[in-house]
């Protein structure tokens, strides 16, 4: 039996992804200037009326979900979607995948859309990916959970 590596819903692409795809090469803006699409996605958390120079990676989500009329955590906090929706066993093309931060602090986190897998990364599409909307590699070590809402 032949199983996938790059699984997809029923063929199709959650909505979620597709809101988030086109939003690519949305950034960070230097200092002294804000980004006002990274402010509205921090509309949608407790971050509401804060500028592009925090994480944004947990408010992006939100906005995505948002935009495809699901409710998400509503926190600004990676590991907030640890409790979010259904858990998986194996990751789902655009499911939601939370990381550990690069450090140890058990409450830092990365989120992300899940895309792909090989045998040392796991693909996201995600905000705050090197500041800007993109999609980016990760150690499949990281990977705390995957989500389905």
């Amino acid at each position: 039996m032949h199983t996938s590596k790059n699984p997809r819903s029923a063929g199709r692409t959650p909505a979620w992804l597709s809101v988030a795809l086109k939003e690519r090469g949305i950034r960070r803006y230097g200092a002294g200037q804000c980004n006002p699409r990274i402010a509205e996605y921090n509309n949608c958390t407790q971050l509401a009326g804060y500028d592009d120079k925090i994480a944004w990676c947990s408010s992006f989500l939100n906005w995505c979900m948002k935009q495809s009329g699901i409710r998400g955590t509503g926190s600004a906090l990676a590991r907030s979607w640890l409790t979010w929706g259904q858990p998986l066993e194996k990751p789902k093309y655009g499911c939601i995948a939370v990381l550990t931060a690069d450090d140890e602090v058990d409450w830092k986190g990365h989120v992300g859309l899940f895309l792909r897998i090989d045998d040392e990364n796991v693909y996201l599409f995600g905000g705050n990916q090197l500041e800007e909307v993109r999609e980016l590699d990760y150690p499949r070590d990281r990977v705390l959970a995957y989500r389905w809402p």
